[in-house]
């Protein structure tokens, strides 16, 4: 079962058209990965004070199938897809939850994979995700 993160779309977050940005889905992602491994007990900040490292983004792909619009609710999801030593690649949707009192289905709107590379917070030189970290993300 994937972690989901509730966002609802503000105007900040739509373009001239009436429709989220593509580029903020990259924004929603980002935050649903982040409480994600708060969830797990993975604070960012601590753990970059703690280790000497830090998560980047090395790579995304995103597959857009239908717009989200002003005060749309959505979930947006986060799931392990595969770890290596120096990277992780998660697996993310954005959902938008049907009206109050529908009882339509939620609609799929966005879904990619994030990879994201494990670096020294100083240099930013790859290194090896730590096994504590590992260890809390296996199933």
């Amino acid at each position: 079962m994937p972690f989901t993160f509730p966002i609802r779309i503000y105007w900040e977050d739509t373009d001239a058209g009436g429709i989220v940005f593509y580029a903020n889905y990259l924004k929603f992602f980002e935050r649903a990965r982040t409480e994600w491994l708060r969830a797990l007990g993975i604070g960012q900040q601590r753990l970059r004070e703690a280790t000497g490292g830090m998560f980047v983004v090395t790579d995304t792909r995103l597959r857009y199938l239908r717009p989200a619009r002003l005060d749309d609710e959505l979930l947006v999801t986060a799931a392990l897809q595969e770890s290596g030593r120096a990277s992780l690649t998660i697996a993310q949707q954005a959902w938008r939850t049907p009206a109050s009192g529908s009882n339509g289905e939620p609609d799929l709107l966005c879904e990619g994979t994030i990879r994201i590379g494990w670096v020294e917070a100083c240099t930013l030189r790859p290194a090896r995700i730590p096994s504590s970290i590992l260890e809390v993300l296996k199933p």
